[in-house]
């Protein structure tokens, strides 16, 4: 395959035309450089590979020759070729393959190496002996020699160095480096000497590495050499060297010599395996093998990169370091593999400074002051300044506008904002006494924000604790004897709550316990210590105070007590009697008795419940609990239940498990069903799903995230990608990346060496089915003849691929049929000669005729002859005939645009050497080809449409309906796109083209046969019958015109010219100037038209007679007016015989054909539709105006679109002529006659130039269209148009010779057809330019330049697009604009249907009208159709402009409708919207259901409602609204029916490991009174299944925390002594079986870790003095001090992380920071005396920096 580009054709003559050249000059290398030019751009390249050679030239300026070469090479491309492209050479040798040498081909190999002409191209003929030197030079960057690199220029062979620099003398030294020192390889050399045994046959003689240079190996005796070879990848291999050659293992070369007495192998490298040489015993004595090569130093230093500067700021240093890289495996190793090559040195750090910008000013801030508050909510400061840091680590406090790059940090912030502790009373005990006058107590606490019991509330605002009470029931038993304060329990326990405190902040009194009572039976006393306390915050430590510091009363320290009675014994307190002493006995009748104790608490919330009475022993005097055995058993009273909590179930959320985790790492998610039900009833356990709004709290999650940590690295293979093959064994295959999945979900791509699990497989086997059988068809054998006519034939064998991949030859009966036609086919050669006649031979001969044919008239079937052109009407059947000679016709065979003809409905191949084609269609036009043996003719079909233009070709084929409607439909632009592409004299083309070099053989007279149909080139009645035919195929029912019809019996059915003729035409215009061209032209056409209408008429003998000619017989048609010049013939004749009877009819302007106007004329006549030059001897102009109508048409005549105002010297003749008496330059312009009745008008016009310069018909209008879809405009004015619509811009222009018209667009060129944006283009016809579809994009400035030899003029038309208002489609703008204007208020946006707004009265309202349109359009707001500004009591203001009204202060009801107009030049647009005003109220709603279906609970609670517009909204909108009164109804107040009735379940027996808990079930009946009457549970069993009463419960394994012993204190140092130690927890059953931690989740975990003493911390940080500053002036200079980490009572330094609980001081800091004075040698850095030890000094930029240090050294 070829790959490297070859040299341009003409590339080595040139060289050797300068080489020449350069001789004459070639003297000294001192030249003088001022006498050349410039050297020019470098040449491309003579190879794109291998190595080739790019050359400059230069010219000599002086007169003299120069001193010097004219001429310089270099080399290029120096990028190895692929494998593929070859040796060079050879391909220049391979050339010549097809070449005959000496009348016979040969297959040339090239001969490399001539020591004689290397630069000579000599081949060998392959498989002779046969060298030839096949060119005298070879191709530049060829190699001279093949083991060099110097190369050939221009024949001569030159010097190239291995740095591919042409004459550079540089070599590889034996590492292969490049101008090496051999530093990189060394040398190894050695002899081995065979040992074998029998039982050992194979020895390894040496291992040479990857990467060897230069071996050679000899072998000295009768044993035998191999090889074996590993790949980096691990690939083995073996090779015999079993004869001598050259071999290539492993992509090395290997040269292997067998001789008798030795071997020889010698690899020049460098080596792509590892190569282990191995030897064979073969005979009885012993062989030596020595061996020498170089073998290269695979660990080798790299430097890397600066490493982080220092300092991120200020001014800091980084420095390099050296790694150890391994070039085998590509990445780095330890040291000490680099070490082991003594040639081996490692680079110097290199140093420099970095960040040398100054730090930034920063925000620092103190510390917060204490809260002002403790509570309820305080504040707190502190002091924040801007602040640098220098050099040396001080700082200073500077401008606060040096900070404002970061937010200033708060200097106040609120703290304690918690609720301050308050008293808490609760509830009232029951009255002490029974009758009479009692005591009753309750608890009062102080509690925190939290709900916590605390102290730190004012005693002063403390609610008393007892109150007197008084039960209405009269005493009858004696008076109590012990005081009220020491009955129990309520006493004890409001005294002890109330009297409990714990320690605050603020100064308190705080007792501790009661002593025991001094008493054991009866009455006695206890005491207690008082102390007043502070807690202390910092230290969290209590403080003992003087009684004085704390307010409010001090608690009693003493009181009374009873210790019960002595000996069975009540005692009495006689309250008179201070010393409490005891008084004698009670009698103990009835002390202990049963009494119900309130209610247990409800055993639900809701939907009901139960409450069981509290049964109690009590002491009737102290009314304590007693024993239950002191009560008698028999009174124990009954068991009373009563029901509760009886209302519905609010709905509520019932929240499911979750279910388990998605994933097993990255981030997975787990899901759990949460659903809003309602409790209906709870013994029948009746539970509904609602709606989620009626939940009313917010909706517990349903998802969340699990499992968030990285994934361990594994395999993620993609999808497979297709079967490489169908059918019969393929594969396919996917990627397979090691990836890790991340806890963000995301992906991580790694190296293969981070997955460790083995690897999917990245390809399988696939579609292993069995092909189909298929035919394999061989090449064509050759003729079976020497001459005449013969066959081919070719084989044909029936295969399969199995589903192995292997194709299988199988029975031809498998394969579908053969076609006859595809294994034999007729030859035909030359005539063979007749017996007894010379052997002369002839080829066969086709008689063709040269004609162009062109159809005037339908005709069902026309005939011809192969060898010309023909130009026909669509529907027309064409017979073609090949005649032949010498030549079978059956073997003659057709083509179409070189594809291969064959019969078919609408085409028919005959066998007698012709082809029809029926009925023609736009598909059928091309080139057609007839074949007779080597003999070839082509006739060329093109068809006419109906405008007499030229049909495109289709792109795609079309039925005949389709195809007939396109010819009809062929518009202008299609045919001038058809014209404009073709190639010919009369295109705006290259030169080439108007030279006639035709690019398409086809289309060499399409524009002169274009001409004859389109420009006028026909006489008048040719024109005539053409369009009679026209009109009369477009409407059938016309009336005929008679002297068309004469005219169309003149006309030939189709006009025949020889090709000859039409030659001489273009070749004559060939050779015309270019601005001249145009008008010879039209007189060669008009004169070809007159001459084949004149043949034609000759031949019928119909020619009229001089007096009937109505046309000279030289007609120059002047304008492009064919149609209308046609419709003047008929208008005029109609009008001379059709007398007053004549239709009426439109006016029409009469075109009529002048003769050619002469320059020098001084009258000058001409007819409409010319164009007039003025000269300087011009004395008359008379421009003539004939036109018909009925009526009469009116003439008028306007120049440049304005009337003509006539004089004595414009005078308007009888006929309607305008004459021009000594016209001047003022008279240019274009002259219009307008023809108008009372049917419509016509108008023509007529340029008069100055001397044939260019004029352009202008006109100064500005056109506004917002309606209409085209807009048609003369040049000259302004446009303005909406988008969307076709503009039309004429450039009528005029000149002698015609004038050339070139359109640009804001002054740059447009071409013929161009897309100026998406969906619109431009396209330019007879000087108008069409734009399709504007757009924005189409704006601008339209330009249309007239220019020919006397001149050019230039005018313009603006075009500006218009956009009517409309609503824009992205509305983000407009509400950005709202969110600004009024941040809170509420807004709308309008639109033409119309919004609505709901507001509050008193509110405020933001309109805004979302509008676009260009030019931007006006807004005017109404409201109620009036304008804004007139609406009474309406405070508005307009901004945005005009897009946002603000209305404020809305008052009640509606607010009517509010509208804003958007106008422009374009349209307007209206959009309304209304706000309405409305109140929240609310509204009384009864529920539809009963609370209770039973029992006296049932109520209808009346629901409130808050609505706004009977649209229920949330309660807060009604806040403040008065409420209306509201009164439950009581419903369903009857007996409930018996149910089952449980009480709460009991604490369970055990806390885990499976207890038991019961409760009490009873059949209950509640009745409509409200009490609940225990009934036999028969009653309950037959409507419902008893409630168990027992369960198992905490079914839970016993588990608690357990924990190893403290590790030593061996931990990291956290401070100073002061490190971490460690134990195991870990949760495990009671039994000791370790368990998951997640069992125990729910137990305090015990911790793992705490602080310790260690003496291994006991260390700090030790610094040593500064260092002296390494720089004595400048800004550079810094010095640094060692610092580390030593023990406290050792003094010896120990590893720096034990010190890391502390800030490691700096080590370095800046110094001399002041200007140096340049009087002597200093240093300006700091990292001078690390130069000098790094022995950097040498290298000049640093010996500059360190001049004083460099210096010392």
């Amino acid at each position: 395959m070829e790959c490297c580009r070859r040299a341009a054709p003409g590339t080595p003559l040139l060289v050797l035309a300068f080489l020449l050249l350069s001789s004459r000059t070639a003297r000294s290398e001192e030249d003088r450089e001022g006498l050349w030019d410039a050297w020019g751009p470098w040449s491309e390249c003579s190879r794109t590979c291998g190595g080739g050679a790019s050359y400059s030239l230069r010219r000599c300026l002086s007169s003299k020759s120069c001193e010097g070469r004219n001429i310089r090479y270099r080399t290029c491309s120096n990028v190895d070729c692929p494998p593929e492209a070859g040796d060079f050479r050879a391909q220049q040798c391979s050339a010549h393959n097809d070449v005959k040498y000496h009348g016979q081909l040969y297959e040339w190999l090239p001969v490399s190496n001539d020591p004689d002409n290397p630069c000579s191209l000599k081949c060998q003929a392959k498989g002779t002996s046969l060298v030839v030197e096949l060119a005298p030079k070879v191709l530049d960057g060829t190699r001279c020699y093949t083991e060099s690199l110097d190369m050939c220029i221009s024949g001569l062979c030159q010097i190239v160095g291995c740095d591919h620099q042409l004459g550079s003398t540089v070599k590889e030294d034996n590492c292969g480096v490049c101008n090496g020192d051999g530093s990189t390889c060394r040398l190894v050399r050695g002899q081995y000497k065979s040992q074998l045994s029998a039982s050992k046959s194979d020895d390894t003689v040496v291992a040479i590495p990857y990467g060897s240079r230069h071996i050679r190996l000899v072998l000295k005796g009768p044993d035998h050499l191999y090889l074996e070879t590993k790949t980096l990848q691990g690939t083995k291999g073996e090779n015999s060297l079993s004869s001598t050659g050259i071999f290539l293992v492993d992509n090395s070369t290997v040269d292997f010599q067998k001789l008798p007495d030795k071997e020889i192998l010698r690899m020049t490298g460098p080596l792509t395996a590892d190569f282990i040489i191995k030897i064979h015993d073969l005979g009885p004595a012993d062989s030596t093998v020595q061996f020498i090569f170089y073998q290269p130093i695979i660990h080798r230093w790299r430097e890397t990169d600066f490493f982080p500067c220092s300092a991120t700021c200020g001014g800091g240093y980084q420095l390099t370091s050296a790694e150890c890289y391994d070039l085998r495996s590509n990445r780095v190793v330890a040291d000490q593999y680099c070490h082991y090559y003594p040639e081996n040195v490692k680079p110097k750090p290199k140093l420099q400074e970095c960040n040398l910008d100054p730090c930034p000013a920063r925000w620092e801030a103190t510390p917060w002051t204490a809260c002002s508050s403790s509570c309820g909510g305080g504040i707190q400061s502190r002091a924040v300044s801007c602040v640098e840091e220098d050099i040396q680590g001080h700082v200073t406090s500077v401008e606060e506008w040096k900070c404002m790059y970061t937010p200033k940090m708060p200097v106040v912030q609120p703290c304690n904002i918690f609720d301050c502790p308050k008293w808490l009373a609760q509830e009232w005990s029951p009255c002490t006494v029974t009758c009479g006058q009692g005591l009753r107590y309750r608890v009062v606490l102080c509690i925190d924000h939290r709900g916590m019991h605390t102290g730190g509330c004012s005693a002063k605002t403390k609610p008393h604790i007892k109150e007197e009470c008084i039960i209405p029931t009269p005493c009858y038993k004696p008076r109590e004897k012990l005081p009220i304060e020491a009955k129990l329990p309520w006493f004890k326990q409001a005294q002890e709550l109330e009297e409990g405190a714990a320690v605050s902040e603020e100064p308190s009194f705080i007792p501790e316990a009661w002593s025991a009572c001094t008493v054991t039976c009866g009455v006695g006393t206890q005491v207690r210590i008082i102390r007043c306390q502070v807690l202390l915050p910092f230290s969290q430590s209590v403080a003992d105070l003087p009684a004085d510091e704390c307010e409010g009363p001090k608690p009693a320290s003493q009181r009374a007590c009873y210790a019960g009675p002595c000996n069975g014994e009540t005692p009495e307190f006689n309250p008179d009697n201070g010393d409490g002493l005891l008084g004698g006995l009670q009698d103990l009748d009835e002390l202990y008795d049963w009494e119900y104790e309130g209610f247990t608490k409800c055993s639900e919330s809701c939907g009901g419940g139960v409450q069981e009475a509290v049964v109690s022993c009590l002491n009737k005097q102290t009314r304590e609990l007693a024993d239950e055995n002191l009560c008698v058993t028999s009174r124990r009273p009954p068991q009373l239940l009563k029901s509760c909590n009886l209302d519905p179930c609010p709905a509520r959320w019932e929240i499911g498990k979750w279910s388990p985790c998605s994933l097993t790492c990255g981030v997975g998610l787990q899901t759990r069903d949460v659903v809003c039900s309602h409790l209906l009833s709870r013994e029948m356990n009746e539970v509904v799903v609602l709606a989620d709004e009626l939940c009313h709290h917010p909706k517990p999650s349903t998802v969340q995230a699990c499992n968030r940590f990285n994934c361990p690295p594994a395999w993620y293979p993609a999808q497979w990608q297709l079967c490489s093959r169908t059918c019969g064994g393929g594969i396919q295959k996917r990627d397979v990346l090691c990836k890790q999945r991340m806890a963000d979900g995301s992906f991580l791509e790694l190296p293969e060496t981070f997955c460790s699990a083995s690897k999917p497989t990245s390809h399988q086997g696939c579609k292993k089915d069995d092909c189909p059988s298929e035919w394999l068809l061989s090449e064509w054998s050759e003729c079976s003849v020497s001459c005449g006519e013969g066959t081919q034939t070719r084989s044909a064998i029936c295969q399969r691929v199995l589903k192995t991949g292997v194709s299988t030859v199988v029975n031809s009966t498998l394969c579908p049929p053969l076609p006859f036609s595809s294994s034999i086919r007729p030859c035909m050669l030359a005539t063979c000669a007749r017996p007894g006649r010379p052997s002369t031979k002839h080829s066969p001969h086709i008689a063709a005729a040269r004609n162009i044919y062109i159809q005037t008239r339908r005709q069902r079937k026309l005939h011809f002859v192969v060898g010309g052109f023909a130009y026909l009407l669509p529907k027309t059947t064409v017979v073609l005939r090949c005649p032949t000679r010498r030549f079978r016709k059956p073997l003659i065979t057709w083509e179409k645009d070189g594809q291969h003809s064959i019969s078919s409905a609408h085409v028919t191949v005959a066998p007698f050497g012709y082809l029809k084609i029926h009925r023609l269609k736009p598909s059928d036009a091309g080139i057609y080809t007839c074949s007779a043996g080597p003999a070839r003719e082509q006739f060329v079909i093109k068809l006419i449409g109906g405008n007499r233009k030229l049909v495109a070709r289709p792109l795609s084929l079309w039925s005949e309906e389709e195809e007939a409607l396109q010819v009809r439909k062929t518009n202008p632009k299609e045919a001038l796109q058809t014209h404009k592409h073709q190639n010919g004299i009369f295109s705006n083309g290259s030169k080439a083209e108007k030279r006639g070099l035709t690019a398409d053989p086809g289309n060499r007279y399409d524009d002169i046969v274009s001409r004859l149909l389109e420009q006028g080139g026909w006489p008048g009645e040719l024109l005539a019958s053409w369009e009679v035919q026209d009109s009369a195929e477009r409407n059938a029912s016309s009336e005929e015109d008679p002297n068309a019809e004469q005219a169309l019996l003149h006309l030939p059915f189709t006009m025949v010219a020889e090709q000859k003729r039409l030659d001489d035409i273009l070749r004559n215009l060939s050779q015309q100037p270019e601005e001249l061209r145009d008008l010879y032209s039209k007189h060669l056409v008009a004169q070809l038209a007159q001459d084949i209408f004149r043949s034609h008429l000759e031949n019928q003998d119909l020619l009229p007679k001089p007096s009937e000619q109505r046309f000279p017989p030289m007609a120059v048609p002047a304008h492009k007016h064919v149609s209308g010049f046609s419709s003047s013939l008929r208008s005029s004749s109609g009008e001379a015989g059709g007398g007053s009877r004549r239709p009426h009819r439109k006016p029409a302007i009469l075109r009529k054909i002048s003769a050619a106007q002469q320059l020098s004329a001084s009258e000058v006549v001409t007819h409409l539709g010319q164009t007039v030059a003025l000269a300087s001897g011009t004395l008359s102009v008379l421009l003539h105006c004939e036109a018909v109508g009925n009526p009469r048409p009116t003439i008028h005549w306007t120049r440049n679109g304005e009337a003509v105002q006539f004089s004595d010297r414009i005078l308007l003749q009888p006929d309607d002529s305008l004459q021009i008496l000594a016209p001047v330059e003022a008279d240019v312009g274009f002259y219009t006659c307008n023809a108008t009745n009372a049917l419509g008008y016509d108008s023509v016009s007529i340029a008069v130039t100055l001397a044939g310069k260019p004029l352009v018909k202008t006109s100064r209008m500005t056109v506004l269209n917002t309606e209409k879809p085209t807009v048609t405009v003369d040049i000259g004015g302004t446009v303005r148009t909406v988008r969307g619509v076709n503009v039309t811009i004429n450039c009528q222009v005029a000149g002698v010779p015609e004038a050339e018209v070139t359109w640009f667009r804001n002054k740059s060129k447009l071409g013929s057809s161009h897309h100026l944006h998406e969906g619109s283009s431009h396209h330019l016809h007879e000087g108008s330019l069409l734009l399709t579809d504007v757009s924005f994009s189409d704006q601008g400035l339209y330009s249309c330049r007239a220019a020919n030899l006397h001149g050019e003029q230039t005018e313009s038309t603006q075009l500006l697009i218009l956009d009517p208002p409309q609503v824009p489609t992205q509305l983000e703008d407009i509400r950005a604009l709202l969110l600004a204007t009024g941040p809170n208020l509420p807004s709308v946006l309008m639109s033409p249907l119309g919004t609505q707004l709901v507001l509050d009265p008193g509110n405020s309202a933001l309109l805004g009208c979302p509008i676009k349109g260009h030019p931007t359009p006006n807004i005017t707001w109404f409201q109620n159709g009036q304008p804004i500004a007139t609406a009474p009591g309406l405070t508005h203001h307009i901004w945005g402009a005009g897009q946002i009204l603000r209305v404020a202060n809305l008052s009640g009801g509606p607010q009517g409708e509010f509208s804003c107009l958007a106008q422009n030049e374009a349209g307007t647009l209206l959009q309304k919207a209304s706000l309405v005003i409305q109140d929240y109220w609310w509204s009384v709603d009864r529920l539809a259901t009963c609370s209770a279906s039973c029992g006296n609970r049932g109520i209808h609670q009346p629901r409130l409602r808050c609505l706004l517009n009977t649209t229920e909204v949330d309660p807060e909108h009604c806040t403040g609204k008065p409420r209306p009164a509201v009164q439950p109804v009581a419903c369903n107040r009857r007996d409930c029916p018996s149910r089952w009735m449980v009480t709460s379940w009991s604490a369970c027996t055990r806390s885990c490991g499976g207890g038991v808990q019961t409760r009490r079930v009873t059949c209950q009946k509640l009745k409509a009174s409200g009490i609940s009457t225990p009934v036999s549970n028969d009653m309950c069993s037959q409507l419902a299944k008893r409630p168990v009463d027992t369960q198992a419960c905490n079914q839970q394994l016993c588990v608690e925390w357990a924990f190893s012993s403290w590790g030593q204190c061996n931990g990291p140092c956290i401070g100073p002594r002061l490190a971490v130690q460690h134990r195991q927890v870990f949760c495990q059953t009671r039994d000791g079986i370790t368990l998951p931690s997640e069992q125990c989740s729910a137990l305090p975990r015990p911790v793992s870790t705490q602080n310790c003493w260690s003496e291994a911390c006991s260390v700090h940080w030790r610094v040593s003095l500064w260092t002296l500053c390494t720089a004595t002036c400048g800004n550079y200079g810094f010095q640094s001090r060692r610092v580390e980490c030593v023990h406290v009572r050792t003094n010896k330094a120990v590893p720096e992380h034990l010190c890391s609980w502390g800030p490691r001081p700096a080590n370095w800091q800046r110094c001399n920071v002041t200007p140096c004075e340049n009087t002597e040698c200093r240093d300006t850095t700091r990292y001078c005396e690390k130069v000098r030890q790094l022995k950097l000094c040498q290298l000049g930029q640093f010996r500059s920096r360190c001049c004083g240090t460099c210096g010392k050294a």
